[in-house]
């Protein structure tokens, strides 16, 4: 007979010895043990136990199992598991009321440049190309910082981005509020300040993602409505304080407006995902996929035009319709002020009906049909209704891109690097776009018309491959939702 393994576990019972032939030997085993004994077919003794009381000595390797809940038992994986998005929930838009206030004190602040072009222009004696290149350098930044900003989101450094970001911001403000030559102002306002903007940005529209999947565009528009409130609230502070306490100390106003929001922020940020510290700073790889290439270079042509409206809307009235200086602040005020329901709204039908790129595309071509319309306007009634009409879609634009290309992404673990990226390519845009419009119309001799039947034409170009995009993702991606 074949040896046993370890029989110090079982017991033998019987009538007679062994030799003796009178019967045929038992083997109990000891707690729940089963045993089979071996075949000529099957040689190898195998034992299946459930663990007693008794169970304490070391069994041989070869009849030892892992539990399932070993983890040697368990395929080795490099990634976390990742939970599902709550989609809602305190914690959830908590991050969305951070976002709205991160928004508030970048886009806000940015697009109310049209607050300080006039003023630059006349106070420096200098010309709106030169002008617009203060503005458009923030906007560069805020997108090109995004693609170190973002990685960082997914290494775990949220909040170190975001007190680095803020602090840069209000230092390029209390800067700005003492410069006095050009080149003051731009490294102020444009480099420092933009800086800021960038790292604090694109961190953030990551951030919220993670929270939401269903309602994901409700929620990133929620937090563009900043853009509108800040909009308002620092073009009327311009207008109020202005004249009485001056440019300066408006600007330092300003700034304890976005220190006390910069606070609230710190306090209320929860990242939710566990960092990924591992991996490149740039995935290249994602512009093998068609959907995403065709998406990053549609929002280079949307981006290029979209935002010289928001810097030469005020110049305009006052300009070619020769308004006030109070009346322009008042055309600056309206186009922010249709933003949040023009974040809001197609935030919604996004969401409830027809996904993100199917709502953006038919506010790309809406966009474009009212830069062309621009030309036409040439009373203050109808400047003040085609504010009305372009800032609806115009902020419909500013959610709906990264609502859009939050959705591309399937692994959360690396959102952040892939939306940076994408902000990245875009800050070309926004760097050139306002300072080229402006270089049109010099070179027109002051008149818009060449801008905006440039800034019409690559709404219609960014709007063919934003089509083409979808295409791409219909064909490849069937059945997915974006």
């Amino acid at each position: 007979m074949e040896t046993l393994p370890d029989p110090s576990q079982y017991t033998l019972t019987g009538d007679d010895d062994f030799g003796s032939g009178a019967s045929t030997p038992t083997i109990v085993p000891d707690a729940e043990s089963v045993l089979e004994l071996p075949t000529e077919q099957s040689p190898v003794v195998v034992v299946t136990e459930k663990p007693g009381p008794l169970d304490r000595e070391e069994k041989p390797d070869f009849i030892k199992k892992p539990a399932p809940s070993d983890p040697a038992a368990e395929p080795i994986s490099e990634k976390p598991l990742l939970s599902e998005p709550p989609d809602g929930g305190l914690t959830a838009w908590l991050q969305v009321l951070a976002g709205h206030l991160i928004v508030f004190n970048t886009w806000g602040y940015i697009i109310s440049f049209g607050i300080f072009q006039p003023y630059y222009a006349s106070k420096l004696n200098t010309a709106p190309s030169a002008i617009a290149w203060i503005g458009s350098v923030q906007i560069c930044l805020i997108f090109l910082v995004g693609a170190v900003s973002g990685r960082a989101f997914d290494a775990g450094y949220y909040r170190h981005a975001l007190l680095l970001g803020s602090a840069m911001q209000l230092i390029g403000i209390l800067a700005t509020s003492f410069a006095r030559t050009y080149l003051q102002l731009f490294l102020a306002q444009g480099l420092c300040q933009g800086l800021g903007c960038g790292i604090v940005f694109a961190p953030t529209i990551a951030n919220m993602s993670t929270y939401f999947t269903r309602k994901r565009s409700m929620a990133i528009s929620t937090s563009g409505c900043g853009g509108g409130t800040g909009g308002m609230v620092f073009p009327l502070m311009a207008q109020q304080l202005m004249p009485r306490i001056g440019f300066h100390w408006t600007v330092r106003a300003m700034g304890l407006v976005v220190l006390v929001s910069s606070l609230i922020v710190m306090a209320i940020v929860r990242p939710r995902l566990p960092p990924r510290r591992s991996g490149p700073l740039l995935e290249l790889a994602a512009f093998k996929e068609p959907t995403y290439f065709l998406f990053s270079i549609s929002m280079f042509f949307v981006l290029w035009a979209a935002y010289f409206v928001y810097y030469y809307a005020r110049a305009y009235g006052v300009d070619v319709l020769g308004v006030s200086q109070s009346t322009s602040f008042t055309m600056l005020l309206i186009i922010n002020a249709i933003g949040i329901p023009g974040r809001l709204m197609p935030a919604y039908v996004a969401d409830r009906y027809i996904g993100a790129v199917y709502t953006f595309i038919p506010i790309v071509f809406a966009s474009a049909v009212c830069v062309f319309a621009w030309a036409g306007v040439g009373s203050l009634g109808g400047d003040y209704a085609w504010l009305l009409v372009y800032g609806f879609f115009g902020a419909a634009i500013q959610v709906l891109f990264p609502s859009s290309l939050a959705g591309l992404s399937t692994d959360l673990s690396k959102n952040g690097t892939r939306i940076g990226m994408v902000f990245t390519i875009v800050s070309v845009a926004a760097l050139t776009g306002p300072p080229l419009a402006g270089k049109l119309i010099e070179v027109a001799g002051g008149s818009y018309i060449a801008a905006q039947m440039w800034g019409g034409a690559c709404l219609v170009l960014g709007g063919a491959l934003l089509c083409a995009a979808k295409w791409v993702d219909l064909k490849n991606n069937k059945g997915r939702r974006w």
